[in-house]
């Protein structure tokens, strides 16, 4: 069985949660990847891409899904690790007022966009619309070295992840995008293991 490793009560709470992932980049698409790997059940994605040779560097994704949709594309990958898991795929570009709608029957959103103020506009379009609901967000993950500098930062039910200062201007390295990825689905996890009554 694929989750036999799993902590004790771990698999029988993430089978039954959905987790949204907004934007399938090297955040998005690693952190779907560890979420699957961990056990959820069932997520969301959504993102209007294309994968590109530039990815490669970083994201989950191959020399052979260049050109395709992400969004599609990274379904494929899950499945081959979990071909139970449901996935449902939004390729489209989010905006404000789609992001109720487009995440309505998730219990927690992975924020995974590039740019500050799309990082901001989803937050605030989440929290008003689904306040009880946990968002995990990502800001400062360029760079390489420094990994005493990525932290976790948690304010009511918004966690962000990072080192909240480094930008795109330093370049992206595979190793702390992955890093910062792996703590927003660490986090994610516990979130939801919380919800789930386990300690």
């Amino acid at each position: 069985m694929i989750f036999s490793r799993n902590v004790a009560g771990m698999t029988e709470v993430l089978q039954q949660a959905t987790v949204g992932i907004a934007g399938c980049g090297g955040l998005g698409s690693n952190a779907a990847m560890l979420l699957v790997r961990a056990g959820v059940g069932s997520l969301v994605l959504a993102d209007f891409d294309r994968v590109e040779v530039s990815n490669l560097n970083r994201q989950f994704f191959f020399q052979s899904d260049i050109g395709k949709p992400k969004v599609s594309t990274l379904a494929d990958h899950l499945h081959a690790i979990n071909p139970a898991v449901r996935i449902t795929v939004h390729e489209k570009k989010l905006s404000r007022e789609t992001v109720a709608a487009t995440f309505e029957k998730c219990d927690l959103l992975i924020e995974a966009f590039d740019r500050a103020d799309a990082k901001e506009w989803l937050i605030e379009a989440w929290c008003g619309a689904y306040p009880a609901r946990p968002i995990v967000a990502a800001s400062g993950l360029a760079g390489y070295g420094k990994s005493e500098t990525m932290q976790v930062r948690r304010s009511g039910n918004i966690v962000v992840v990072g080192d909240g200062v480094s930008d795109m201007s330093e370049g992206l390295c595979a190793a702390r995008v992955m890093i910062a990825a792996a703590l927003e689905a660490n986090e994610a996890i516990a979130l939801l293991m919380a919800k789930g009554g386990a300690r």
